[in-house]
């Protein structure tokens, strides 16, 4: 029975801190869960001053995953959300990990009593690498809670993939 309740707190450990990175960092009280300096930042730090949208790659590519990892994430659906995070993140965030977060999301959403599905309802790229293959995006889905700023992505393979982890 120790056992057993050891690995569901653990279990439970992973999903909550897995969890703070699809929130908002501005949640009242929520100043111990964000993220380190170092954890936000890719390799290369994207800047809009650096390059120009067209020159850095396919801006309209990146809100459609966006809005596709959004609305599988809100609609819990862990198998596409996990199949849209970058190979560092997979490495990261297990199938059943993401199964907790997308879950919790729909308890939230329950709990405070929004039915409306979430689709990203504002969007702006904050800034692409100069290689075209890192951005941060910040967008929000009507509810402040899950207002994202500065997410990171990253192209992998031709793709746009969710790089917050």
């Amino acid at each position: 029975m120790r056992t057993r309740t050891t690995v569901l707190v653990a279990a439970a450990f992973i999903a909550f801190t897995a969890l703070t990175a699809c929130t908002s960092d501005d949640e009242p009280g929520d100043t111990d869960s964000k993220p380190s300096a170092a954890a936000r930042q890719p390799s290369a730090t994207p800047s809009r001053s650096a390059t120009s949208d067209a020159d850095t790659g396919d801006t309209a590519g990146l809100e459609a995953a966006v809005r596709a990892y959004t609305a599988a994430y809100f609609a819990n659906d862990p198998d596409t959300t996990h199949g849209m995070l970058s190979a560092r993140c997979q490495k990261r965030i297990t199938r059943a990990g993401m199964a907790a977060l997308t879950e919790r999301a729909e308890q939230t959403e329950r709990a405070v009593g929004d039915s409306e599905p979430k689709d990203v309802k504002r969007f702006e790229v904050d800034g692409i690498s100069t290689s075209g293959d890192e951005a941060r995006v910040s967008y929000g889905v009507g509810m402040p809670k899950f207002d994202q700023k500065q997410e990171p992505w990253v192209r992998e393979a031709g793709v746009w993939r969710y790089d917050d982890c």
